[in-house]
């Protein structure tokens, strides 16, 4: 079960969610959606400037939503060893919060740059247009800076301070690239 699952009464579950309020997924997705569909609706997009203003509005809001997710999720739990212990973290817990599922894939080149591939991101499992590839691509780029901030922010939160960024060339499938700060 996770933080984000269905709203079902778990009274006597033994989880370590089982005495937590939960929020429907549907809530969730719909949030998302209207979320990013005002801040980009209310953001003038004239210039590469204001498309800056709504990644950075995006970005920060989820950055907030990490920072208090990692303080909620980790207060149990012993400190990590090392920042690939944290990345992990990241990859398995954090994602099992909040998509149900573990990330797909994990690279890293070990120098600080770290490569997480969802192949079926849940944000992205209903979303299409007309005109699909790379058109759907596009219009799905200000979905990932949210999630993008989120990851930004449990880092932080963890004592690893970093760069995110995310690409997305065939939906469902989003890659989240990590650069650990100098």
């Amino acid at each position: 079960m996770s933080a984000f699952g269905n709203n079902e009464d778990t009274a006597g579950a033994n989880t370590p969610f089982a005495q937590q309020r939960l929020v429907s997924e549907t809530c969730m997705d719909l949030l998302l959606i209207e979320m990013v569909d005002t801040i980009c609706r209310t953001t003038v997009v004239e210039s590469e400037a204001d498309s800056e203003a709504m990644f950075f509005k995006l970005d920060s809001l989820g950055y907030a939503v990490g920072q208090r997710m990692v303080e909620r999720f980790t207060k149990d739990r012993p400190r990590f060893a090392d920042t690939l212990d944290v990345v992990k973290f990241i990859c398995k817990d954090l994602w099992s919060i909040m998509f149900k599922k573990q990330i797909d894939n994990l690279k890293t080149n070990h120098r600080g740059v770290y490569v997480l591939q969802d192949n079926s991101f849940r944000w992205f499992m209903r979303m299409s247009t007309d005109i699909g590839g790379a058109d759907s691509a596009k219009k799905a780029t200000p979905y990932i800076w949210f999630p993008c901030g989120i990851v930004r922010g449990a880092l932080a939160n963890l004592g690893v301070p970093s760069v995110v960024v995310a690409e997305t060339s065939n939906l469902p499938q989003c890659t989240f690239q990590i650069k650990l700060a100098k």
